[in-house]
């Protein structure tokens, strides 16, 4: 069985396990678009650091996932980075979760 084999068994039979591995999965796709973004845009993370008004080792530990950054700073880094964000409600009876959706401005 392979990892994702075995995200999806988790997902299907384990309703605790789906909720943290859809969060983490959701954690991460912001984190990537953060770094694809980034480094499409030719920024370092000190640059970026300087533009949203944090330190770089903000950016290094939020990029690393070391830790979870409060909502404005997510929107401050986002915006600096031509990035927006949609979040639209679950609709139970069809997916039970919510979908997220990163896109460039």
């Amino acid at each position: 069985m392979n990892w994702n084999e075995y995200k999806n068994h988790v997902k299907k039979t384990d309703p605790v396990g789906k909720e943290i591995l859809e969060e983490a999965e959701a954690e991460a796709s912001i984190i990537s678009a953060i770094i694809q973004q980034r480094a499409a845009l030719g920024l370092s993370q000190r640059d970026l650091a300087a533009l949203c008004k944090i330190p770089q080792s903000s950016v290094a530990r939020i990029e690393s996932n070391k830790t979870t950054p409060r909502l404005d700073t997510v929107l401050k880094i986002f915006k600096h980075l031509g990035l927006t964000f949609t979040v639209t409600p679950a609709d139970s009876h069809k997916t039970g979760k919510s979908a997220l959706t990163i896109a460039q401005l």
